[in-house]
């Protein structure tokens, strides 16, 4: 049988302590990420307050924001006091987030150089803890048409399929295109496999009249570029 674990109820704490008061007396920038996630919780259980249970979900993320959206409504289930309906809150409210700032990423309608792409494909695949493998399609003036993804894989790889890149491409009268893909190690360094499919992915294009201008392969903290290597 369980036993009850005394705890002080948020309602009974300082005004300016609780976090929805807190929120609304001090605004947004003065909680910290354990009362902001308190607030997607709503209420805690007879054991732990809201804030408790936050902080056990950003344990499991190391208190790291980027990790915390890396887990799954089974991590966040495994917290007693979340059930499904908090996971899937927490989950959507950081899809919500990266959301917006692939959005603001995308504003940024042309690609001079390699962290332009970068900076699009970052905001898509950059935390993910899988491989999948993405391109961005351009015009002539190299302004973004659309990014599309190709393939979606396990942690050590994805198969991708050069027909489906050039299908695409064309479809969208693309002149140029942007290849990219993330290694959830955070290793950017491309692998054989990697030089060999961005060969052949580049030789169809020439082909086609479609240029392959980069290949990009994201990590969490940085990139590689195969243009700036001089690889393509």
């Amino acid at each position: 049988m369980e036993t009850y674990i005394n705890r002080t109820p948020i309602r009974t704490w300082a005004e300016d302590d609780r976090p929805r008061e807190k929120f609304l007396l001090k605004g947004r920038h003065s909680m910290s990420d354990a009362e902001l996630l308190a607030l997607l919780i709503g209420s805690g259980t007879r054991h732990d307050t809201a804030v408790d249970l936050a902080k056990q979900i950003l344990k499991l993320a190391h208190d790291n924001l980027a990790e915390l959206s890396k887990l799954s409504i089974s991590d966040l289930l495994a917290v007693r006091g979340i059930g499904k309906v908090r996971a899937i809150t927490i989950i959507a409210a950081l899809e919500i987030g990266r959301r917006r700032n692939e959005s603001l990423v995308m504003v940024r309608e042309k690609i001079s150089r390699s962290r332009d792409a970068y900076d699009i494909f970052r905001s898509t695949i950059g935390d993910l803890p899988y491989e999948e493998f993405w391109i961005i399609l351009l015009n002539r003036a190299n302004k973004v048409l659309h990014k599309c993804n190709i393939s979606e894989g396990g942690i050590s790889g994805t198969v991708v399929d050069p027909k489906k890149i050039f299908k695409i491409s064309l479809d969208h009268h693309a002149s140029s295109i942007i290849l990219g893909h993330n290694h959830p190690s955070g290793v950017v360094t491309p692998s054989e496999a990697d030089k060999i499919l961005t060969k052949k992915i580049c030789d169809a294009g020439a082909l086609l009249d479609v240029a392959v201008i980069d290949h990009l392969i994201i990590g969490e903290d940085g990139y590689y570029s195969f243009a700036d290597e001089g690889l393509l």
